[in-house]
């Protein structure tokens, strides 16, 4: 039996559990889809390429070794799992649960139909965070060009400098994992309250579990393994944190609103006048990186304080972040921006002096504060030199534009629902008893 293996944020040999069940059966082709209209979203940026592409080609040598290199596809996926079939004639197609989004959903609808059309059955295996991790199969080859990754300019990608990102792939994964167990898990769970505690001890594994190169399960594995009496408490958080990550299934966001865009500019570009949330924005322009806590309140200021769309501030955020994944940040923007539950509208000064507790993080990335004292480097415009600085002034007053999203937000809560509809037909008697749920959705 001939399996395809469509790899998707799921991007290693090991502990990859459809690899190794397709590999039980037979042969294995195993395949990644670029596909033009997921890089055509308004979340995707070069930057994510860049690391895409570091990804890939640790995984192809990784395949290679196993014994059949990957191959790389551009297209629709329904089309190019359509030429594949027909070529090879495949017998299932495999792929790893995931959290989806109505992007996502709607594409495996039609990949779910295609494979019907076909009589193919689809295995979509869970992703098990318990348990030791699988060792990467052995593959019979199975003859197939391998293909390129598309470049930017067929992607529809404009350049997008990163000066300090992290490197894409498995090996720089590895690296950084054996760097925290070894070093900065000690002080992870103290650490990760600050955005310079979170430089120093933060795990920086969050692009490498996004994009799948490494899995949740061999990190807790690798972790517990490491585990002593100095590093016990930091690792306990970390596995905590680890556990939140799942996201079942995102709703549609909708169609976002028009923004001023001067205001949007300002904010992305780190020249809101607020130094504590510019420093923030220029430094995830050039690491693609903030800690939770950090990124939380930049998407916070933008949503609350400037007034702009939940979803274009999410979508900027997401092609600044080297370590975007959809539906977790998806789940991150809708809580900031209260879509379901209330939202918290945080002081951007005081969560400023909670996370940058010496200013070398607000004068590291806002040099034209240089002059301006300690005391005063929060909150610039109070300095009795601030004339002399090239710096704008903040373009909204903190304090009023809190109040006036609270209260917003408050009025939102306590307007009237809409009126429940009359039903003029009577609901039907429902049966007693216990009943089957059978659930028909397509995979994904």
């Amino acid at each position: 039996m001939l399996s395809l293996v469509w790899f998707q944020r799921d991007l290693r040999v090991q502990d990859h559990p459809g690899l190794v069940w397709a590999a039980g059966q037979g042969a294995v082709l195993p395949v990644y889809v670029v596909e033009p209209d997921l890089w055509a979203q308004p979340e995707a940026a070069a930057r994510h390429h860049a690391f895409l592409e570091e990804c890939l080609t640790g995984l192809r040598a990784d395949l290679a070794r196993a014994g059949q290199p990957l191959v790389l596809r551009a297209g629709d996926a329904v089309e190019v799992l359509s030429r594949l079939h027909g070529k090879h004639g495949f017998s299932q197609l495999v792929t790893l649960d995931a959290p989806s989004t109505a992007w996502s959903r709607a594409r495996d609808r039609r990949v779910a139909d295609w494979a019907r059309s076909r009589g193919l059955a689809w295995a979509v295996l869970p992703q098990p965070i318990h348990g030791a991790p699988l060792p990467a199969p052995a593959l019979p080859p199975v003859t197939e060009g391998t293909g390129a990754l598309p470049g930017l300019r067929a992607l529809g990608l404009t350049e997008d400098r990163c000066p300090f990102r992290q490197p894409g792939g498995r090996a720089a994964g590895e690296q950084t994992l054996e760097a925290f167990l070894s070093a900065r898990a000690q002080g992870y769970a103290r650490g990760r309250a600050t955005l310079t505690g979170a430089e120093r001890t933060g795990s920086r594994l969050s692009a490498y579990l996004a994009w799948g190169v490494l899995s949740v399960r061999e990190v807790l594995d690798a972790a517990r393994a490491r585990r002593t009496e100095d590093n016990a408490q930091g690792l306990r958080a970390f596995a905590a944190q680890l556990a939140r990550r799942t996201v079942a299934a995102l709703p549609d966001p909708g169609v976002p609103a028009d923004v001023d865009p001067a205001r949007l500019a300002a904010w992305q570009g780190g020249e809101t006048g607020l130094p504590f949330v510019d420093a923030a924005m220029r430094a995830l322009a050039a690491t693609g990186w903030l800690n939770a806590r950090t990124r939380g309140l930049v998407a916070s200021v933008g949503c609350h304080h400037l007034g702009l769309d939940w979803r274009v501030v999410g979508a900027r955020l997401a092609r600044l972040s080297t370590d975007f994944d959809p539906a977790l940040h998806g789940a991150a923007m809708r809580a900031v921006a209260g879509t379901d539950t209330a939202p918290r509208v945080p002081d951007p000064v005081a969560v400023g002096r909670q996370q940058a507790l010496d200013g070398a993080f607000i004068r590291r990335w806002v040099p034209e504060l240089a002059p301006v004292p300690e005391a005063h480097l929060h909150t610039p415009w109070c300095w009795p030199g601030a004339r002399g600085l090239r710096y704008p002034e903040p373009i909204v007053d903190p304090a009023s534009a809190a109040r006036a999203a609270r209260a917003a937000i408050r009025a939102r809560q306590t307007s009237p629902r809409a009126p429940r509809p009359v039903l003029v037909e009577p609901l039907p008697m429902r049966a007693q008893g216990r009943q089957m749920a059978l659930d028909l959705r397509a995979p994904g």
